[in-house]
């Protein structure tokens, strides 16, 4: 007899077995995040704005950062921030950022990732993250749908 429903500890443990057999655990979401700010911090559109808010506070916001993807990739469960308030509160943000951010993000994992399932992973939860955040900012997302990631 098949069970219908899992238990939270069960889709854990399913979640944390499937990003471990396409190469994602800690260490590569340490890689991931220092790798990925070190690009939005050298990027003339985005470092500014990142700079103005995090200033000297990145040590803290990388640590946060790995507990976020760890939560969303990995079911960790450490992250426990409120991201969209995070971001509604920054008025120098435009819907056109997202495109960057995005392009950084797939940038990065193009490079880093330890199998193309682990960038394929990552791309979808960035591109719902970035709808979501997208709409909760501005009411609309970039292309009307899902960013073309592809191209």
């Amino acid at each position: 007899m098949t069970t219908l429903f899992r238990s939270a500890d069960e889709r854990r443990r399913e979640i944390q077995t499937h990003a471990a057999s396409i190469g994602i655990d800690e260490d590569y979401i340490s890689t991931l995040v220092d790798s990925f700010y070190a690009r939005v911090r050298a990027d003339e559109t985005l470092g500014p704005i990142f700079e103005a808010e995090i200033g000297d506070g990145w040590a803290h916001h990388l640590a946060r950062m790995k507990d976020f993807w760890a939560s969303v990739a990995m079911n960790a469960g450490r992250y426990s921030g409120q991201p969209v308030p995070a971001h509604q509160k920054l008025a120098q943000v435009h819907i056109g950022h997202f495109a960057i951010w995005l392009r950084l993000f797939r940038e990065t994992l193009s490079e880093t990732a330890p199998s193309t399932e682990a960038v394929v992973y990552f791309l979808e939860r960035a591109e719902r993250i970035a709808r979501s955040l997208q709409m909760a900012m501005f009411g609309e997302t970039l292309t009307g749908g899902a960013p073309n990631l592809q191209g």
